[in-house]
């Protein structure tokens, strides 16, 4: 009787029975993995046990194989239920605790395929239920291992170095062994820095490193990049340890043995220059910055100078020294003459700044130094602008008005002062890596700032006179100042002062356009002086005046063209401001001029007109209407009794909707002495 009969007589489930089926089948199995685990566990001890493990892997294989093979080819019918590959899921197996000991097992079974030299399908993974990326990761240590040991073959054998083509070779091994290529490079790489490591061992590449270093390179296709890369990782870790050993040492350690210890490294590692001297700022960079932040936290001045001096003998005792002796140079071997550039326009200018010219040294005491600082390492790509000029002014300041100490009461007496300070205020330029522009700049700047301030108090009500002039001559003497630099501190100062009591008459009033004209035509910046919107009123009140002046008069060229460019405006900005005070005059001049009337005030009355008349040449208007027509008869009458031109008659006409034969009429009248307010008129002239 067969398992599905059983199966059918007995009523049992068909999920049931698959279980029972799959729990029979895996059970047996799992003795197999545990022989071969027992097996595996006694290496060592037992000789053979390797091929033990795998006789008992080939277990597993074979009979998940076979049942396989039952179920494609057998009668399905008679097949009991669960049937097919097999599984550990759902065992004794299947736990993270022993997913180690499948794991080995799996890395034991790939091991021996390599070592036999067929390499199948991974039915075992499926089995072990193993997933994709834990066997990939297995497949690739055992694949390395393997690409090392056959790389290491066919070296010792001389395959590779007689093979024609290297990479033609090496490619070939690993498509024989399935090896990604680029891992192929990762391990070619690991070897040459191995290989390099063994010889940087005592400190030194000699002559039989480099060539059998060579050697590898070629054999294993290694490219010069990678080979750089290695030399400055691993050279250079050495390096940086005697470098930083050298930084450490400080000023009084720095010492002949130091110094042969710092050459043999430079040399004997073969660094190239750029690798070393990379190395070497970085390190020496760090110290600098220490230095500054020291510098910067410091309670005075003083203390602040302090810490920068330090920097700077730092970096005329070890740093100077330390890149002579990479360099395979000598510091006390001044370098030959060249040819003297020619000095900058600039510098040639500011030569006259006594601080500046201070730290310049003169060849006498060139001589008597020695070789000068260096300044390839400098702080400029680790500081602003600003931060590396506010540290030089602070040493310059210091350089300036020397050590003091402080005295009871907020005294304070300058205790230590020594003109040698300037030189080194140059090295702490060179340190900070300022330009001669940017170092002028800060000079300057300071020479300007201490004219500045005593030539305010010189002038300080905004007058110029001779014994002032002498007295400022003899003062840019003193601080150094170029001629040009000083008149323009004393042009700027009196500006200043001219500027304030400007903009307070413009604001009080106090002056005219015609003023701001004598002043413009005197070359007075105006436009820095008087403030835009102070400018834009007083334009707007003089067209005020001109409109409320009773002329009727309005000259276009003068108030569109003369006037903004006497006051710095915009014409458009003028055009619209014009515009919009006619528009607003126009109505109330009319209503002004009937009030005045009414009031019996005939030379206002006439002078309302003329400024309605002025409104209307700035903003041509239709007829005005008003209510009482007498009045405006009457209003017209009074203008025609003043004389005025035929040109304002007839606009006046116009613009009181006045019809011809009325006009005519009124004329008549007051040419014929019978126009009349009521009252005796008083006689007048406008």
């Amino acid at each position: 009787m067969d398992l599905r009969e059983a199966q059918l007589k007995l009523k049992l489930p068909d999920e049931i029975a698959a279980d029972m089926f799959r729990d029979y089948t895996r059970k047996q199995i799992e003795e197999y993995i545990s022989s071969a685990l027992e097996v595996m566990k006694s290496q060592g001890r037992v000789r053979g046990s390797a091929l033990k493990v795998t006789e008992e892997l080939n277990k597993i294989l074979a009979y998940n194989q076979a049942l396989i093979d039952l179920k494609n080819n057998s009668d399905k019918e008679r097949l009991p239920l669960g049937i097919g590959s097999v599984s550990v899921l759902g065992g004794e197996y299947d736990s993270d605790r022993k997913i180690d000991e499948l794991r080995q097992l799996y890395r034991a079974c790939v091991t021996e395929a390599f070592s036999s030299g067929r390499l199948e399908d991974d039915k075992l993974k499926n089995i072990f239920s193993l997933g994709n990326r834990e066997t990939e990761q297995i497949m690739l240590e055992i694949t390395t291992k393997v690409y090392r040991r056959r790389l290491s073959q066919v070296v010792s054998g001389g395959d590779l170095e007689a093979a024609p083509s290297k990479a033609v070779f090496l490619q070939n091994l690993c498509d024989e062994l399935r090896f990604d290529p680029q891992k192929a490079s990762e391990v070619h790489e690991d070897i040459y820095r191995q290989k390099l490591q063994q010889c940087v061992a005592d400190g030194n590449l000699s002559k039989e490193d480099v060539a059998a270093l060579l050697r590898l390179r070629v054999l294993l296709c290694i490219p010069q990049q990678t080979v750089d890369t290695a030399h400055a990782d691993i050279c250079g870790r050495l390096f940086q340890k005697v470098v930083d050993e050298a930084i450490s040492a400080g000023i009084d350690g720095y010492d002949s043995e130091m110094k042969a210890k710092v050459q043999k490294a430079a040399q004997g590692l073969r660094l190239t220059k750029e690798a070393a001297m990379a190395i070497t700022s970085k390190a020496v960079r760090s110290v600098f910055v220490n230095y500054v932040k020291r510098a910067r936290t410091a309670e005075s001045r003083t203390e602040s100078a302090r810490e920068l001096k330090k920097m700077i003998f730092f970096n005329n005792i070890v740093v100077t020294q330390l890149l002579a002796d990479i360099k395979g140079e000598s510091p006390d071997v001044s370098p030959e003459p060249s040819k003297e550039e020619p000095k900058q326009d600039e510098e040639d200018e500011w030569d006259s700044l006594e601080t500046w010219r201070k730290t310049k040294p003169s060849k006498e005491l060139e001589d008597k130094l020695g070789a000068e600082a260096q300044s390839e390492i400098t702080l400029k790509d680790d500081l602003s602008l600003r931060d590396r000029t506010d540290l030089y002014r602070t040493y310059l300041l210091y350089c300036i008005s020397g050590e003091t100490t402080g005295l009871p009461f907020g005294t304070q007496i300058v205790t230590k002062k020594d003109n040698r300070e300037y030189l080194r205020l140059g090295q702490l330029g060179g340190i900070l890596g300022l330009t001669s522009k940017e170092v002028v700049d800060v000079h300057r700047s300071l020479a300007e700032q201490a004219f500045r301030q005593q030539a305010q108090v010189i002038l300080a009500d905004g007058q110029l006179s001779k014994a002032r002039i002498e007295q400022l001559n003899e003062l840019q003497k003193q601080v150094g100042l170029p001629s040009e630099s000083a008149q323009k501190v004393i042009k700027s100062i009196t500006s200043t002062r001219i500027s304030g009591a400007i903009e307070a008459a413009v604001s009080q009033g106090k002056m005219t356009i015609g003023q701001i004209r004598e002043l413009r035509e005197a070359n007075v910046d105006l436009d820095n002086i008087i403030a835009k919107e102070v400018r834009e009123n007083l334009f707007k009140k003089t067209i005020d005046e001109i409109f409320s002046s009773g002329t009727g008069d309005f000259n276009e060229e003068e108030v569109y063209e003369r006037f903004p460019a006497d006051l710095g405006i915009d014409v458009s900005k003028a055009k619209k401001i014009v515009l919009d005070l006619a528009k607003e005059r126009l109505s109330n001049s009319l209503v002004q001029a009937v009030a005045l009337l009414r009031q019996r005030n005939l030379s206002g009355v006439v002078s309302s007109l003329n400024n309605l008349l002025a409104c209307d040449k700035a903003v041509p208007a239709e007829p005005l209407s008003w209510s009482v027509p007498e009045e405006v008869s009457d209003l017209f009458s009074l203008y025609l009794k003043n004389n005025p031109s035929e040109e304002k008659i007839a606009r006046l006409q116009y613009l009181l909707g006045i019809n011809d034969s009325t006009a005519l009429s009124l004329k008549q009248s007051v040419k014929a002495g019978a126009f009349t307010l009521g009252v005796e008129e008083e006689e007048f002239i406008f």
